[in-house]
Formats: C-alpha cells, structure tokens, sequence
C-alpha cells in the first residue's frame, strides 16, 4: 500500500473466496497485514495441499472484485510527479502479480515507467539493481531489505502494516507518515545529494 490503497479490493477478493471454498477467512485480519506473498497469507488458514488451488481462484477472482475498486494512496500522484519533474524514473517493484499490478498502475493513471511483479522482500532487490533505482519507497518490513539488496536508500511510509517508528526501528533509512511528505523530502534529499 505505497501507492494504491488495495484493502478493499484484496477484502472483497477474500470474502469471496470464503464462499467459494467455504473457509472463514478473516479479511479484515488480512488486510492488517498486507505486504506478504499471497500463498504464504492463504497457508494461514489452508492445509499446505489446498494452497496452490486457492490461490489460482483467487488469482481468477481479483482482476473482477479486486482492481477496480483499488484507490490511490494520499500524495501518491505527486510524489510520482515530483520524481519526474526532476528527471527520474519511476518503477514500480511489487509482490502482486504483474497483470493485477499494471491493471492497478492503468486504472489509476499512475504515470509509472515499469512494472515488476511478484517479487517479495530481498528478491526485489535485483529489480532495484538492475534500474539503478536510487531510492526504493515502501511500507512494509520487507521493502527495507529490498532497498538494500538493490543498493537503493530506502525510505518507508507507515500506510501499511507497520508504524513510522517500527519501520525506523528495523532500519529505514527514512520514515515517513505517508507519501504526502515524499515530494518535501525527496526535494531535500536531492539537494543534499547536489551538494555532495
């Protein structure tokens, strides 16, 4: 939840799977704690066998219930705004799968220039490295490590699983509230940068 605000939509997606497959998902529980891939939220309350079938039919579920009820997050639209402006690139790096991450990108307008999916954690980090991505911005424990395994400064926003100060606590280079802040402290960041 760095740029698009998917609760709603992985909720919807959830509850519908409970009345298909006739298991009690909590999806308010679930959207708590977003960030992880899908097959290791489903193993929480499916037998290790009935994961990878569930886990297509929510697959098939999603792009219906799921993306079209997907909002962008407070300031995610100027934060893109403002790393274009000053000549950069904007890569979306994400554990979703790519077709529900670029139907996410396309229906909000988000003016991005690539999109990886279904990477989580340190594996992002080659995504990183290979765009030469300066900064990674997540919100999530694992987006730290894959700032770090791409060489990347990694700057958190707290819209996610995990509070400003947890995020700094496991070590965010930057910890903001939310995207909001970005555009200030990107501007900064990149004058301190100019200075050398």
């Amino acid at each position: 939840m760095t740029l698009a605000d998917t609760r709603a939509g992985i909720a919807a997606t959830y509850d519908e799977l409970a009345v298909r497959l006739g298991v009690p998902f909590d999806s308010a529980a679930i959207v708590r704690r977003l960030g992880p891939p899908l097959e290791r939220e489903l193993a929480n309350w499916l037998p290790p066998e009935a994961v990878p079938a569930a886990a297509d039919l929510y697959r098939q579920i999603y792009p219906e219930l799921g993306v079209p009820v997907h909002t962008a997050m407070a300031g995610a639209y100027d934060a893109i705004e403002a790393v274009r402006a000053a000549g950069g690139r904007v890569i979306v790096v994400t554990g979703k799968n790519l077709r529900d991450a670029i139907g996410t990108v396309k229906l909000l307008g988000l003016a991005v220039d690539e999109v990886v999916g279904s990477l989580f954690g340190a594996r992002k980090g080659s995504a990183l490295a290979r765009f030469g991505a300066a900064a990674y911005v997540g919100d999530h424990v694992a987006d730290i490590e894959a700032a770090r395994a791409g060489g990347a400064v990694s700057v958190t926003v707290a819209t996610g699983p995990y509070t400003a100060g947890e995020l700094q606590d496991h070590g965010a280079d930057v910890a903001l509230p939310d995207l909001t802040d970005f555009a200030a402290w990107f501007a900064a960041w990149r004058t301190q940068a100019e200075l050398g």
